[in-house]
């Protein structure tokens, strides 16, 4: 019986059988009952109060009966569905198919379907034992294929790439594996909760003062002896990072509430982690290896530049080489969401940092995942926590979104032949002073309503890994196209601007090309003390040229910053070429001379516009430009966070200006570590 069939009282011309023709249904099939009168019929109301009793409890079986049936009738396509799911049908197709199972199909039909379902229920029968054994098969035949090319040549590059990423996926799958058959058991913090609680706070007390006191000091003693003795031009930058922090205590929003445990541990980590890229032979070969076969990685974007472009999309650099790199990685970056392989690095890295510098949970996820996803996508992780988060906590929401750089946009810099190495420090170093600049300029006063429950990422809804390159592929466009109209906007009002600075200054004699009044003069001396404080070399007027680069990240964005920077970069290449002509052809000098800022040939007509800047200086750009803090980025994370937590938008309001300026002083104290630490020979 369907479940749309009501109960109603039905007119019965025998009243003594009215309860009996409804409990047993009678009523239903004989066509004198169907009646659409809600009316309690006379002969009902007639009766004795034995039979109205009778009557209600007819009512209730019927209502019972229709239930019963309803369920089954559920059951029973539920049923169905799981079978057609199984032979590859839509439920749309079921009555088709089965008004023609008894007029089209034969023996051997219904033979074939009755395999096919009786394989299908032994499959789901045995699915785990199944896909275990598909699993052992594919990695004998890995172990077998490995063994053999080690075999065949080790020693090279490739050899050893192949130790290492084998190595980093074993890993990897034998955490998952343990994870799933242990759960919480494997990890160091199910053991460490099990410590009595009072035991434990005094175990952390101590250890932290102890270990905090042997990293400062060693700290201390390595700029002492290795830096002061031999390089003290580098203790300038040691004196930018006193300068920024002095001066953010005094305008902190309280300096009686700052908590100095984040400043301290932020510090440090950058200090630690840059010695080991910068001053550590075995890091910086890692550092250079891993950037070299990223570079290696993102060039497979030419690929699908040149099939859809044409053979002269270099031609169009920006629009046709750079900004399909954002696409590949987009799509590269989802995939890896597809697989777990993101939220397995972000969610310990996340427990870390909020272990070590006492932030909150969503803080340290947030500022972890900053690190590999973009301003407006990191905060997708804490959506949920958004809305109750303290105005500190949404301050340093916004520092590390402002701080750091999309992994997505950082392919786009490489191809601009900016260092990949520095890129990918700088991007790993910018989360902790993020934090520590963030908890230094806007201290917590209150306690936060977020707990552990942060750390879990859910995974894609993405049904094949085949979907997931095609989303992130599809999301991307919103960032490439964000990319280029902020370029083509702000790029046009600067050059307006610069027309303008130019007219007056025309008009009070600053007709000189070199010395004409323009936006970018007037950055090169707003910022020239921020250049100077981060240790950039002063020779060849690369203080003021640094500046300018400051500026236009500032006011641009870290795209066109960057634009400009590998003008230096490649006038640099293109010199090195020409002082070695001579090497190979002698009737070339090598000699050239400065014009201005500019550099001239003086074997062929040839000039280097904006010269040079020195290797240590374009290293310490590299670090100071790279974050998404700039004018237009305000815009993009109010938005943003606006639409996640619409009752925060007041809040965010009032701490997102000073968020980009914590920011910019993030990548500031980024660039001051780098150039303390920075060797030439390295």
């Amino acid at each position: 019986m369907s479940s749309e069939v009501q109960l109603k009282y039905v007119r019965a011309t025998d009243p003594e059988g009215c309860a009996r023709e409804l409990q047993t249904n009678q009523w239903y099939d004989n066509p004198s009952y169907r009646q659409e009168d809600t009316t309690v019929p006379p002969s009902c109301e007639e009766s004795d109060d034995s039979k109205k009793n009778e009557f209600q409890k007819g009512k209730t079986q019927i209502a019972v009966s229709s239930s019963n049936a309803d369920k089954e009738s559920e059951y029973d396509k539920t049923d169905d569905s799981r079978r057609n799911e199984a032979i590859g049908k839509d439920d749309d197709e079921v009555e088709d198919d089965d008004d023609e199972d008894d007029d089209d199909g034969n023996v051997c039909s219904k033979g074939v379907n009755h395999l096919k379902l009786t394989l299908y229920h032994k499959y789901r029968q045995h699915k785990q034992h199944v896909w275990i054994t598909i699993y052992a098969i594919l990695f004998c035949l890995y172990v077998a294929y490995f063994t053999y090319s080690l075999k065949f040549r080790f020693g090279d590059e490739g050899s050893w790439r192949l130790v290492v990423c084998s190595g980093l996926v074993l890993l990897y799958v034998v955490w998952r594996v343990l994870e799933g058959v242990f759960g919480e058991s494997v990890t160091l913090s199910h053991h460490w909760n099990k410590i009595d609680k009072p035991r434990r706070q005094k175990l952390q007390y101590w250890g932290r003062i102890v270990i905090s006191v042997l990293l400062a000091l060693g700290a201390v003693v390595f700029i002492i002896i290795f830096i002061a003795r031999k390089n003290p031009r580098n203790l300038v930058s040691l004196g930018g990072l006193a300068v920024f922090i002095f001066l953010f205590y005094v305008f902190s929003h309280n300096p009686a509430k700052v908590n100095w445990r984040p400043v301290f541990w932020g510090i440090i980590i950058q200090f630690y982690f840059a010695l080991l890229i910068l001053r550590w032979n075995v890091g910086c070969e890692a550092f250079q290896w891993l950037g070299d076969r990223i570079t290696e990685f993102l060039a497979y974007t030419n690929q699908g530049a040149k099939f859809v472009f044409g053979e002269n999309y270099e031609d169009h650099f920006f629009a046709f080489k750079v900004l399909p790199v954002i696409v590949f990685f987009s799509s590269f970056v989802s995939i890896c969401y597809y697989l777990g392989i993101m939220q397995f690095i972000i969610r310990n890295l996340a427990a870390f940092i909020a272990n070590v510098m006492g932030t909150s949970p969503a803080e340290s996820m947030n500022a972890a995942g900053n690190i590999f996803v973009g301003q407006s996508e990191a905060p997708l992780m804490i959506r949920p926590f958004l809305a109750k988060m303290t105005k500190s906590e949404l301050h340093a929401i916004c520092t590390g979104g402002f701080a750091t750089v999309a992994g997505s946009t950082l392919g786009g810099y490489i191809a601009y032949k900016v260092p990949a190495n520095h890129l990918l420090s700088a991007s790993v170093m910018s989360a902790p002073a993020a934090l520590a600049m963030a908890k230094l300029f806007y201290p917590e006063t209150k306690k936060s309503r977020t707990g552990n429950e942060v750390y879990n990422i859910p995974s894609g809804e993405e049904r094949n890994i085949l979907e997931a390159a095609a989303k992130g592929a599809s999301e991307s466009i919103k960032l490439v196209a964000n990319v280029a109209v902020n370029l083509v906007a702000f790029i046009a009002l600067i050059e307006f601007l610069n027309q303008t600075l130019i007219w007056f200054g025309n008009r009070a004699g600053m007709e000189n090309p070199h010395k004409e009044l323009t936006f970018q003069l007037i950055c090169s001396y707003v910022f020239y003390p921020i250049a100077f404080l981060m240790g950039v070399d002063p020779q060849e007027n690369n203080v003021f040229k640094v500046a300018e680069l400051i500026g236009y990240k500032t006011f641009v964005n870290e795209f066109y910053a960057y634009g400009k920077l590998s003008v230096y970069i490649n006038n640099r290449e293109n010199l090195t070429w020409y002082e070695n002509l001579p090497k190979t052809n002698p009737s070339f000098t090598g000699r050239w001379h400065y014009d201005g800022d500019d550099i001239v040939y003086e074997d062929f007509n040839h000039t280097l516009e904006k010269g040079l800047l020195t290797e240590r200086s374009i290293v310490i750009t590299t670090y100071a430009l790279c974050g998404f803090a700039n004018i237009s980025s305000i815009g993009i994370m109010l938005g943003a966070l606006g639409a996640m937590a619409p009752n925060q938008r007041s809040a965010l309001a009032q701490v997102v200006v000073r968020a980009m300026i914590a920011g910019t002083v993030a990548c500031f104290m980024t660039a001051c570590i780098a150039s303390l630490l920075y060797l030439p020979e390295a």
